[in-house]
């Protein structure tokens, strides 16, 4: 049987959020009824500078679109993917090739197969969390 995926306890995630600085958010969408957006809107309120990947938009929050990670020319602290769990695997294949350090799948994206092997391949998981709740919770 599968090794079951575990979330990183609450000391790591708290060191996770102080951390970093640069998310690309994956499924940023310009519509602000959409939480993509207004989780996005509140990670650069807390400080945070966000890139949207999202081939369908050209800029969002006064940040310019890329189509997909690896356009990305600079560094990337986290990953955080607002797509349905289907399109997990292509991603965190996309963040190992890339050498992304972490991922954050929001609350309802699951794949424990591709975070197990995201966590194998040396990155920071956290899975089917939301990064606003918990940024407000732990810092």
């Amino acid at each position: 049987m599968a090794e079951q995926f575990t979330n990183p306890d609450d000391e790591a995630i708290r060191g996770l959020l102080q951390r970093i600085r640069t998310i690309a958010v994956v499924g940023l969408s310009s519509k602000e009824s959409r939480p993509s957006h207004g989780v996005a809107r509140d990670l650069q309120r807390f400080g945070y500078r966000v890139i949207p990947v999202n081939p369908k938009e050209r800029a969002v929050l006064g940040e310019p679109a890329v189509s997909d990670l690896a356009d990305i020319d600079e560094k990337v602290d986290l990953v955080d993917v607002f797509r349905a769990s289907e399109h997990v695997p292509a991603i965190i294949d996309e963040c190992l090739e890339l050498g992304m350090p972490a991922i954050w799948l929001q609350e309802g994206v699951v794949d424990e197969e591709a975070a197990a092997r995201a966590e194998r391949g040396g990155m920071t998981v956290v899975m089917d969390r939301c990064i606003f709740k918990e940024h407000r919770r732990l810092l």
